[in-house]
């Protein structure tokens, strides 16, 4: 076997030397990770399953979508799937999660939807928020958790309004109710789960009468701390398909580099990751190492790309590091719904318009829900795109899909003719 020896590494005190198989490093083009990008989650074509079943592989593969309560268009975990699961409906996800249960919500990157299953993995999270709870810091919040498990043992599931604590306590994100930051520490923690929502708010019930019995008593899958950080940084690379070791906001929540850094050469001396460089670009990428046949695919244009529009959700997984698609796809994208109305470059709730490989444009759709149709406020375009009849097929196409997915009306005509004088 032909082994290449990299200079040593130094991460701080920690010393080792990468071995790399030749063979196990491969050497892309940016347009070459711009179509894995794009093919690895799935945003060319709609998944082949029906839909529950594409919602789960999706999950199963990139582990987490990040939930948002902010429903200007759909909300964001809708609007994920709703660009990879052929007719998917705001219902189907409610089904999922709170009806049939095969989904749950908990804290990964942020707040997000991955599959029940799952659920085992993040013990040592639970653990740590239990123990928080149980500390000095939350004497407060101590006092009354018994007393709000009891209300919902009798009452059944509750929210914050249906709790008598209004006092205000200092809280993680703001200061709020007593009663919300009970609640979200008894369900961080692994004592109560989300069993619906009225709109954003949460409804919490225990836990044990929503987590399936053989997921509650599962024994933790990650016995030690190493464990834990490699299948964090394996499923978190599995998150985003193709990243690299530096900081970025796609390791969000996540250990420091240190230790993450650890974590990666052990992924790759068990080859769970395979190292990926990129042309121009000096850092070290990685994929998840069951990707090789895809991405030599890719490599040898054997996968190609659909020419097909897809509407992403501003915190999908595949925007989740701004810097890295700016890097790649040239498209510059900042978020705006936190900035005042007058430090806005575009709009409020903004979507990038992804076409085959490329992000051609962004848009500004509103769905009005008294009038139950969808408004397209404003579209741009990225300097050089170039409309033509297939171009002009595949927007029009997109629109009603979307309007579909919403469950409104829109004027096409209307629409178009905005987006063509734009």
């Amino acid at each position: 076997m032909n082994l290449l020896v990299n200079k040593d590494i130094t991460i701080s005190n920690w010393k080792v030397k990468l071995y790399t198989d030749s063979m196990d490093k491969l050497h892309i083009t940016r347009a070459q990770a711009r179509r894995f990008l794009v093919a690895y989650h799935g945003l060319d074509r709609y998944g082949s399953k029906g839909k529950e079943a594409t919602i789960k592989d999706y999950l199963a593969k990139v582990g987490s979508i990040q939930f948002d309560p902010l429903d200007v268009c759909g909300k964001n975990a809708e609007l994920v799937l709703q660009s990879r699961v052929k007719d998917f409906r705001a219902a189907d996800l409610i089904t999922l999660l709170y009806k049939k249960r095969v989904l749950t919500e908990g804290w990964d990157k942020m707040m997000c939807i991955y599959n029940m299953g799952d659920y085992p993995g993040f013990k040592r999270k639970r653990d740590h928020d239990l123990s928080y709870l149980n500390s000095e810091k939350c004497e407060e919040l101590k006092s009354i958790s018994e007393k709000i498990k009891v209300e919902i043992q009798n009452r059944g599931a509750l929210s914050s309004l249906d709790l008598d604590f209004h006092e205000k306590i200092d809280w993680s994100w703001a200061p709020t109710k007593l009663s919300r930051a009970a609640l979200e520490i008894l369900f961080f923690s692994g004592q109560l789960a989300i069993e619906s929502r009225i709109h954003s708010r949460r409804r919490y019930d225990l836990v044990e009468r929503l987590v399936p019995g053989e997921i509650l008593e599962a024994e933790d899958p990650n016995p030690t701390e190493e464990n834990y950080n490699d299948w964090r940084v394996l499923r978190r690379l599995k998150s985003l398909g193709l990243y690299y070791s530096k900081s970025g906001d796609g390791w969000l929540g996540m250990i420091k580099k240190m230790e993450r850094d650890k974590s990666l050469m052990r992924l790759l001396s068990h080859k769970k990751v395979l190292n990926v460089e990129i042309e121009d670009l000096p850092y070290h990428f990685y994929i998840p190492s069951e990707e090789r046949e895809l991405m030599l695919k890719i490599i040898k244009g054997e996968r190609r790309i659909s020419k097909k529009i897809s509407f992403l959700a501003p915190l999908d997984n595949f925007m989740w590091d701004r810097f890295l698609i700016e890097t790649l796809f040239s498209f510059k994208y900042r978020w705006e719904v936190y900035k005042p109305a007058v430090e806005r470059e575009y709009g409020y709730y903004v979507l990038p318009v992804l076409y085959g490989d490329n992000i051609i444009a962004r848009f500004e759709p509103v769905r009005n829900k008294k009038l139950s149709t969808l408004i397209i406020k404003n579209w741009w375009w990225e300097e050089g795109v170039k409309m033509d009849v297939s171009l002009k097929s595949a927007i029009e196409k997109a629109l009603r899909d979307f309007a579909s997915f919403l469950e409104v009306e829109t004027d096409i005509n209307a629409g178009l003719s905005l987006i063509y004088n734009s």
